[in-house]
């Protein structure tokens, strides 16, 4: 039986399941294209399901967010539903596709588009709260070489944080592994607490892991606390041990931030730039995923005919969300949720 969303978007086939609902790779009858689609039960998400579609629409103009077709609840009322562009595989993806690092170029690329994104969308009075590899996605297609950041189920909308209160003992939002120290210790997350979650990422592209990870043993709360102790104890220079010192001046500095204070994001940036440039890199775009795939299509084609790995003919389903593409998809391999 075809599942129809307001008798338009048809549900294909699941592509996804978290802790707050499920994604489906549909299609839109009107035009053919294909979307992704969120369903969410209201009764059981732990946080207002309808802020998520108000902050697609407050960024609705901005650079690298998805745009958001349709949202709202179903006539029988059992769920509420987000209906989005399909975009391309996540850095996560990327990341293990390129053998669980990126090259420094490409950390710095990323860094360059990313710092962007957040100074958008936190001009709009929006802080993420769940900023990490698998909610940056690339796009598809003219957009191939785009930094999109996904997934607002978590984020908060403030007017400003004039008057707003730096508050204590709030329960855990994010993800373990990329968690401001802020909001392991309960405190109120804001600009601040973005940008070290995207330190966090970018230090795991360059490095290939961060020192909390592979905590043997544990599980649930006791992992959550040991990954906070780890956290807590690991000074800058060993968490950027081995990288240029740039890394560390970003994560003090994001971290020395006030709860209120606006980041200088021209400084951020600027001090990745100056750091690509000494290397001698070019902005064209040429990621590491990128590379690998060129040389890879290169060399099937230098093989003989009957040698050649028969390719798909179409473009095997997505594996997560709205992460798909037709020329990538197919090199993303099934992730598993960071802890």
């Amino acid at each position: 039986m075809k599942i129809l969303i307001n008798e338009r978007y048809r549900l294909d086939y699941k592509i996804g399941q978290g802790g707050f609902g499920s994604v489906y790779s549909g299609t839109d009858l009107q035009s053919g294209d294909e979307v992704a689609i969120k369903l969410r039960d209201p009764r059981i998400t732990p946080y207002d399901v309808e802020d998520e579609a108000l902050a697609y629409g407050a960024l609705s103009r901005g650079v690298g967010i998805p745009r958001l077709r349709w949202s709202g609840r179903e006539t029988s009322g059992d769920c509420y539903a987000l209906v989005q562009d399909v975009l391309g595989p996540s850095l996560e993806d990327l990341f293990k596709y390129c053998g669980g690092r990126f090259s420094l170029k490409t950390v710095l690329l990323i860094a360059d588009q990313a710092l962007s994104r957040l100074q958008y969308i936190q001009s709009n009075g929006i802080v993420h709260r769940d900023i990490k590899p698998d909610n940056l996605l690339m796009g598809v297609g003219k957009q191939g070489n785009l930094l999109y950041i996904i997934d607002f189920g978590l984020a908060e909308l403030y007017e400003e944080f004039q008057g707003l209160e730096d508050r204590e003992g709030l329960p855990f939002l994010g993800t373990d592994r990329y968690a401001s120290l802020n909001s392991h210790n309960g405190r109120q997350q804001s600009w601040r607490d973005d940008l070290e979650s995207l330190g966090y990422s970018l230090v795991y592209f360059a490095r290939g892991s961060l020192p909390w990870q592979g905590l043997n043993g544990a599980a649930g709360d006791e992992r959550h606390q040991l990954i906070k102790e780890k956290k807590m104890s690991t000074s800058v220079e060993e968490l950027c041990e081995g990288l240029p010192n740039e890394f560390a001046t970003y994560i003090n500095y994001v971290r020395s931030l006030g709860f209120d204070e606006k980041p200088d994001y021209v400084y951020l940036r600027r001090l990745f730039r100056r750091l690509f440039r000494s290397k001698g890199f070019k902005y064209d775009n040429v990621f590491d995923w990128t590379e690998k795939r060129f040389k890879e299509v290169r060399g099937e084609l230098d093989q003989p005919k009957s040698a050649r790995r028969r390719r798909p003919t179409k473009a095997p389903r997505p594996n997560q969300g709205v992460r798909h593409s037709s020329r990538l998809l197919d090199i993303a391999k099934r992730r598993r949720r960071p802890q």
